[in-house]
Parts: C-alpha cells; sequence; structure tokens
C-alpha cells in the first residue's frame, strides 16, 4: 500500500516527508503496457517524478493540480507527472527513438543543452482570467553544469524558485518508486538565506539533518519500510510524525473532455479522421491506456447543437 509520511524534528525548523508508491506505481506501469511499455531508464525516470510529484503536492497549500514536466532534446521529449491535492497521481512519457540501458537524464532529455524542468500549479476553481502558475528552470547548475539527477534539479528548483534550502532523495525501480524530502522552514520576519547568528544556528540545524538523509542508499530507500528509514537516519533526533496518507494513482480523463478535444479540432479535421479510418475515431489516454471510441453518429453529435440531438447512446468502450 502506498504511503506518505509527514514528520517535524521538535525544536528545529526542518522538516520532512517519506513517500513510498507500491502497488500504485505498480498500477501505472502495467496499464502502460498496453500502450507499449517504456524502457527501463525511462520507467526510472518517471518514478522518481512520480515520488517527487506527490512530495511537492503534499508540500505545499494549494487546491489543485501541481503538473511536474522535465522535456528536451533527447529521446525522451516530454515525461510529465501529475498530483492531485488528495494526492491522487498519474504519470507517462512522450518517447522519440531508442534510450540506451544505462541512460541517464542527460542522454534522456538533455542532449544539446536544451533540456527544462517546469513545474505548474493549475488551480481548481480559476478566477476570470487567472491562469495557471508557472516556473522553468533550465537543466543546469549555478555554474552551468549539467545535472544529473532529477532530485539535483529539484533542488535547483526549490532554491531558485522559493529560496527554500532542500534535500531531495529519489530512487525507483519496477516494484516501488520512493523518495525523502528534507526542507528548512522559512524563518518570521528574516530573509531565508541570511547570515545573522540565529541563522547560523539554523543553517547548521539544515546542514545537520541533511547530511543524515545523503546517507540513505537507493537500496535502503527502495526496500525499506518507513519506520526503519527514520529511525536508521534520525534516531538520535526528536521526530514528530503524523498520520499517514495514501497516495494513489487515478486517471482524470473522461469522455467528455476527449469530446472538447475532439470539437477544438473542428469539424473538417475529424471527418476527414473518419474517412481515413472508416468507422470511428479511436483515441487513447496515454496515462491511463483507457481507449474513447466515435462513430459517425457520436462524431455528427459533438457539432449538433443539443437541443437538437437525440438520446444520448452508450458508446464508451
Amino acid at each position: 500500500m502506498s504511503e506518505l509520511h509527514k514528520f517535524l524534528f521538535e525544536g528545529l525548523p526542518v522538516r520532512g516527508m517519506l513517500v513510498r508508491l507500491t502497488d500504485d506505481w505498480k498500477e501505472v506501469l502495467r496499464r502502460r503496457e498496453s500502450l507499449g511499455a517504456f524502457a527501463e531508464p525511462v520507467r526510472r525516470l518517471l518514478g522518481e517524478m512520480a515520488a517527487a510529484g506527490v512530495l511537492m503536492q503534499s508540500n505545499i497549500k494549494f487546491e489543485g493540480a501541481l503538473v511536474l514536466q522535465i522535456y528536451g532534446d533527447g529521446p525522451v521529449k516530454l515525461a510529465v507527472v501529475e498530483a492531485q491535492p488528495d494526492l491522487r497521481f498519474r504519470a507517462t512519457a512522450k518517447v522519440v527513438g531508442d534510450v540506451p540501458p544505462e541512460a541517464g537524464l542527460a542522454a534522456m532529455v538533455n542532449v544539446h543543452g536544451q533540456g527544462r524542468c517546469a513545474i505548474t500549479l493549475d488551480p481548481a476553481e480559476k478566477q476570470p482570467g487567472q491562469q495557471p502558475y508557472q516556473g522553468v528552470v533550465a537543466l543546469h547548475g549555478d555554474r552551468h553544469e549539467p545535472l544529473q539527477q532529477v532530485s539535483e534539479v529539484l533542488e535547483h528548483y526549490m532554491l531558485q524558485s522559493e529560496q527554500l534550502d532542500t534535500r531531495l532523495i529519489l530512487a525507483a525501480d519496477d516494484e516501488v518508486a520512493a523518495g525523502l524530502l528534507i526542507q528548512r522552514l522559512p524563518v518570521e520576519g528574516e530573509g531565508n538565506l541570511g547570515r545573522n547568528e540565529d541563522e547560523i544556528g539554523i543553517n547548521e540545524a539544515f546542514n545537520r539533518i541533511s547530511h543524515l538523509a545523503s546517507t540513505l542508499t537507493r537500496e535502503e530507500l527502495l526496500t525499506l519500510d518507513a519506520d526503519t528509514v527514520l529511525r536508521r537516519l534520525f534516531w538520535e533526533e526528536q521526530v514528530r510524525r503524523f498520520e499517514p496518507q495514501r497516495p494513489r494513482f487515478a486517471c482524470s480523463c473522461s469522455r467528455e473532455r476527449v469530446a472538447q478535444m475532439l470539437k477544438g479540432l473542428g469539424r473538417e479535421e475529424i471527418e476527414g479522421i473518419l474517412a481515413e479510418r472508416g468507422d470511428n475515431v479511436e483515441i487513447g489516454c496515454d496515462f491511463c491506456g483507457l481507449q474513447y471510441h466515435f462513430d459517425p453518429i457520436d462524431v455528427g453529435g459533438l457539432f449538433t447543437p443539443e437541443r437538437d440531438q437525440p438520446p444520448p447512446t452508450s458508446a464508451v468502450h
């Protein structure tokens, strides 16, 4: 069962979260098989992003979707994870060409330095004219060296956008996608990166906890349960834990959304597809693999005023 654990360090302005996606992550991969399984490096990339997306969504107070995207000029044109406030998540990627078995982040999306990471916050209830907030960073550090791990990219993003020191440990295989997030809390009334006496003590506390977190190995993160991980890392600290939350895989696709997308293409375009394919327009969801079929009658209904439409027929397969 997938779990997310939040915790605080008593007396220190440092918080943490640990997520383990298990059956829900395997469900993401199982559904992808119907569309063509991803290569192992792509599965690992998506798993780390899924864990990170759930951690970041849980870390903010925001009523809407958090969308994490990594895209660029390699064979992986786009990898995307969407996490909702109740920790429902989904993930997919667009891959063009072969991905070498040992490919890292740079080889997958940042071959010529054009890779980017974007985080979008899309409000559930938009005000008139309101647009989603989006932050974008390049896949390189302050010295323009290519970043090699998803965790490094997101640590860099958090420091650039939120000015909050963050340590992120991520790992994924075909069974588990997991992540540990340690973050320094902002000090009220002070600059987050100040250097007064209090700030120096706060920085030392964060650096100590961050160092402990960095000793966690990939194998431990993937195989040990949350209790064991936290006990092994922070046995000398006073850790206050909260009730676990339950992330789960869920797709937000629907026949209505697909219908709106088809209407956006226009009647001429859709009828051209029908003429080419003969009997129906078939649209598959890249996230969950569900197939939506629209026959000529369905297509006609898309472009017929509602008052003139006959009673609906069952058309979802």
